[in-house]
């Protein structure tokens, strides 16, 4: 391969001006400078901050705690002292619940007898109201005091929503309760009925409609039975 002469000259020249520049820079130190500065830019090394250790908190003196106004002159109050009420205690509704221990449970046969004598009192009544024949359960007269009635009869002649119902008893006294007819039964009213006539279990009630929200009522007692036999 020929190299023109006007090519060698050029490299000639160029390698002249790289000789030259390089002299200046020597003459001039910035060699030198330039590697001091690459050193001195050079990250450090941060180093490992120390951490103050924790002191434990020392407790609070009560005594010491700031205070309202209002309270700043009254003893603290001691919690020590303070009595704890167990977890599950009764509430108090209004009455004290009844001691459902000795519940009297009648027997079989003297409620057969009470339902017979009721259903006797019910075929003697005026046919045009409507009436069914209840028996008393210990439900219905202790603890929760719920009276459910007959369903058919109640959706065929009671209100279609919640209503007052009175029951009038044989001495024409009447009680006011709670009808609800969703569940086709009393509720509100029913128990200071159950009480004020001292129904038990086994008795039987005669229930006749005399107007869309008033029963009258009548009471067979189950402890009757008793007597007749004698």
């Amino acid at each position: 391969m020929v190299v023109s002469k006007k090519a060698l000259a050029y490299e000639e020249k160029r390698l002249q001006i790289l000789e030259q520049n390089k002299k200046k820079l020597e003459e001039l130190n910035l060699t030198k400078l330039a590697q001091a500065l690459r050193t001195t830019n050079s990250p450090k090394p941060s180093p490992m901050k120390k951490v103050k250790p924790r002191t434990p908190r020392q407790p609070v003196d009560p005594s010491t705690v700031r205070r309202s106004s209002r309270v700043a002159d009254k003893p603290p109050p001691n919690y020590k002292d303070a009595p704890i009420e167990p977890l599950g205690r009764p509430r108090s509704y209004g009455y004290r619940r009844r001691d459902l221990s000795n519940r009297v449970y009648a027997s079989d046969e003297d409620r057969e007898c009470a339902i017979e004598r009721a259903e006797a009192l019910q075929a003697r009544l005026d046919q045009e109201f409507p009436s069914f024949v209840k028996p008393m359960l210990q439900s219905h007269v202790t603890g929760g005091f719920w009276l459910g009635l007959p369903v058919q009869f109640s959706k065929t002649n009671l209100p279609k929503r919640d209503e007052t119902v009175v029951l009038v008893d044989e001495e024409e006294d009447e009680f006011p309760t709670k009808y609800l007819a969703m569940k086709t039964g009393l509720s509100g009213g029913w128990r200071g009925f159950a009480l004020e006539h001292g129904l038990v279990d086994g008795d039987a009630l005669v229930f006749q409609l005399i107007q869309p929200t008033k029963f009258k009522v009548y009471i067979i007692r189950v402890n009757e039975a008793e007597d007749d036999k004698n």
